[in-house]
């Protein structure tokens, strides 16, 4: 929706008759979008003068096209400034520009944010190139006037009273090519910019043209999305997830000729909520329909964002997932499908103060001909959370929409095992599942003595896929994110000490590589998943002669969820606590099943940790659980001899494991002596058994293209003559093997020598190369004084399970 319109002569009079803001305020306000607030109101004032000033020493055209606050369709975007005309080749063009007002700017470790004062007070706020280019390529992908016409847009951002240099910081490199940004001394190059891209005038009546463009997705677009998809095993579905996906297709199409569709999909943790979603987001967007991700929580959209692109950086299809709050200025009909993942997330308002719109599950059904909703109701952990399927037909039957029902059984997460989910209800008292228990069930479930050894058994748990992590109810303050020294959660009786979630990851948290060195909460979780996640309960749930009890009152203060509670308290006591207390206990749930085949357990509470306790050794679990379910999935692929059956490396080698990281191997040594120490295996027929072979089974991806991650292989004892160019099994207490978190490696070796007068040559350096398809993998270079400790343990033969 174009807001004010003028050609740049009547511009310049406007601004130099100090008349601009009334006419942008009579035209917002003649337009129905509300009025706006004051400070806005000053900030075109403000802006538009510094914006007269690079036009008028600019050498623009006065016929060349301006718009102010130009309305994105299908967005509650308006863009500051667009110049418009032709360039020297004659081509339709435009100019995107961003204002700010900012002063100061710092730069942060976010892709794409910096910190700046908006808003009262210091806040992580969108780069503006990257919100003029993320605003270009909206316009481009979506735009069927700016595809076919081939009008080309040139995003900026202009910062008229700012002079930090941050802006233009390093990290932001690829933005900054893609719409440079200019600082208060840069009026003059802005000016240039402008030159450079408008030459002529807008004879062709460009903004007109686009405003009146037809919206549906680009080709380019929904093929880029098609090949993210095209394989990727992550978003593969299966079972009634594909129901539930090619119904919501149909409605998508019936919604054309038959009108509003509402499709509440319910499901529990780990039932694919998120892998449908992502997946009609490709389909809907191929078909040439225009469909975006919907999610309250920013992590499921920048973790679903980063796996499909495979890089953690902003990109194109940044604009096909938004926030639950984008839509309270959405025109009818906007678009064809809105797909909202984790729906009972909803809010009423919107807005940074929430302030905005009436309720968003109105204005996602009011905006859309189809809305798919995927709800877990007992996944509501905030106060403000109103998303419920009452509440969806509430909106749904009032705006006249067909309701259509679906459910999502089978679990993918917990090991399949809806069992588990059925017994941490039973846990943490929020139904009575009375049968359900642990028994049989092919899922890890563990608590723990202290939370030392919680942090230990996750850190080793994550070594071969990253995908283990601490979680803890929100109860302690975050102070590391003003004092990065700081330690957050701390249990000095145990020696322990941790930080909160990386701040500098924001949303993308759960699936850094070193955020298993850190503490992350229900913000950074919900909707993800793990392998095996451990897992803090802390004061606000305590266990009292067998009664699960809430305290909301241990709640951080740094923590939003029951933000209210205090007011309704006084309101209202009973329903205040009911409430608190469901949302506590669905934390809990909620965290407890981040891991798709175990859960380890700990509590800061003695009785409640020994509740805990009780519950796992009653219903079949084990304190050895978690690695009980490891061990059993490396199942020798040899028979297993029985003691009074061995004969060293005469009918037997032993099994040594790579995985036990804590050991060394001098044993080894001592085989005949102690060979009650050791698993002995028949091995192959074809083996030469020879003293001091032994067979184990390589972890990771370090040498892939020799030796398959998981491959059982046989080593022989290290001998005389050069290791030049073997594969060698070595130790030494400065390596930290990438693949096993330990000081041994399984490498290619290489030796630069030198002379020396006693010894004719000694070792220089010694190399011990990878040899994987996959990046990241590093040679360990030793040297000097380190060489003296290295052990070569063992030489690989073969593999032995190919």
């Amino acid at each position: 929706m174009l807001i004010y319109t003028a050609d740049k002569r009547q511009f310049v009079e406007h601004v130099q008759g100090n008349e601009i803001e009334e006419r942008i305020l009579a035209r917002m306000l003649g337009s129905g979008k509300g009025k706006p607030s004051p400070n806005e109101i000053t900030s075109w004032r403000n802006s538009m003068q510094y914006m007269e000033n690079v036009l008028s020493a600019s050498g623009i055209p006065d016929d060349a096209g301006v718009a102010i606050e130009y309305m994105i369709p299908q967005t509650s975007k308006r863009v500051d400034f667009i110049l418009t005309g032709r360039n020297s080749d004659g081509h339709d063009t435009a100019v995107i520009v961003e204002l700010k007002q900012w002063e100061h700017v710092e730069a942060t470790e976010k892709d794409a944010i910096v910190r700046t004062f908006v808003g009262g007070r210091e806040r992580e706020v969108t780069h503006p190139s990257y919100q003029a280019w993320s605003y270009a390529a909206l316009l481009e992908d979506y735009n069927e006037t700016v595809q076919t016409d081939n009008i080309g847009l040139h995003p900026c951002a202009y910062l008229h009273n700012s002079v930090s240099p941050a802006i233009g910081d390093a990290r932001y490199r690829d933005h900054l090519d893609r719409a440079p940004a200019f600082l208060k001394a840069d009026a003059e190059k802005l000016a240039r910019f402008l030159r450079q891209h408008v030459r002529k005038g807008d004879a062709n009546d460009i903004l007109y043209r686009v405003e009146h463009g037809r919206i549906r997705p680009s080709k380019s677009l929904a093929d880029h999305l098609a090949s993210l998809l095209e394989g990727n095993a992550e978003f593969l579905m299966i079972d009634d997830q594909k129901l539930v996906y090619e119904s919501a297709l149909d409605l998508s199409a019936i919604a054309e000729e038959h009108g509003k569709q509402v499709f509440i999909v319910q499901g529990g943790p780990g039932t694919g909520k998120s892998v449908v979603a992502v997946n009609l987001l490709g389909a809907l967007t191929r078909q040439g329909k225009v469909a975006q991700y919907v999610t309250r929580n920013a992590a499921p959209r920048a973790v679903y964002e980063a796996r499909l692109t495979g890089t953690m950086k902003k990109s194109r299809i940044s604009n096909l997932f938004r926030g639950s709050g984008s839509y309270h200025e959405a025109e009818a009909d906007t678009f064809d499908t809105l797909i909202v993942d984790e729906a009972h997330r909803l809010n009423e308002k919107s807005g940074m103060y929430q302030n905005l719109g009436e309720n968003q599950a109105k204005e996602i059904i009011h905006a859309a001909r189809t809305a798919v909703f995927f709800l877990d109701e007992e996944q509501r952990i905030h106060w403000k959370d109103i998303g419920s399927r009452e509440e969806i037909e509430r909106w749904a039957k009032a705006a006249g929409a067909t309701i259509h029902y679906a459910e999502l059984r089978s679990q993918f997460r917990c090991a399949g095992s809806d069992g588990y989910l059925a017994w941490l209800d039973q846990a943490l008292q929020i139904r009575d599942t009375a049968n359900e228990n642990l028994d049989e069930l092919a899922y890890s479930v563990e608590v723990v003595d202290s939370p030392t050894e919680l942090r230990d058994r996750i850190f080793a748990l994550n070594v071969q896929a990253n995908r283990a992590r601490l979680l803890a109810g929100y109860c302690w303050d975050w102070d590391s994110k003003k004092d990065a020294e700081a330690m957050d959660i701390r249990f000095a009786e145990h020696n322990f000490a941790m930080q909160w979630n990386l701040d500098k990851d924001g949303s993308t948290w759960m699936i850094q590589p070193d955020s298993v060195h850190q503490i992350g909460c229900i913000h950074t979780s919900q909707g993800l998943e793990l392998d095996y996640v451990g897992v803090i309960i802390g004061p606000d749930l305590i266990v009292r002669d067998g009664e699960v009890i809430t305290v909301p009152e241990a709640r951080s203060k740094n923590d939003a969820s029951i933000k209210g509670y205090k007011k309704a308290l006084k309101e209202n006591p009973d329903l205040a606590r009911k409430k608190a207390d469901q949302i506590i206990k669905n934390t809990y749930r909620t965290l407890m099943s981040r891991g798709m085949k175990g859960c380890l357990i700990w509590s800061a509470d003695p009785e409640t940790n020994e509740y805990f306790r009780a519950l796992v050794h009653q219903h079949g679990g084990t304190p050895d659980a978690v690695g009980e379910q490891e061990a059993q999935a490396d199942v020798l692929p040899f028979p297993k001899l029985a003691p009074e059956g061995v004969e060293p490396f005469v009918n037997a080698l032993p099994v040594v494991s790579f995985k036990a990281a804590a050991g060394g191997f001098s044993e080894l040594q001592n085989v005949e002596q102690s060979p009650e120490a050791f698993d002995w295996v028949a091995p192959p027929e074809f083996i030469a058994l020879k003293p001091g072979m032994f067979i184990a089974q390589v972890v990771g991806a370090s040498m892939n293209r020799r030796i398959p991650d998981g491959a059982w292989c046989l080593f022989a004892p290290p001998g005389g003559g050069t290791r030049e160019g073997k594969i060698v099994l070595v130790q030494h207490r400065d390596i930290d093997d990438p693949d096993t978190g330990a000081s041994f490696t399984i490498k290619r070796y290489h030796s630069e020598k030198t002379s020396d007068p006693d010894t004719e040559w000694r070792h220089a350096r010694i190399i011990l190369k990878p040899e994987s398809s996959l990046p990241g993998y590093q040679p360990i270079v030793l040297e000097d004084d380190a060489l003296s400790e290295l052990v070569v343990v063992g030489e690989y033969v073969a593999q032995l399970d190919s």
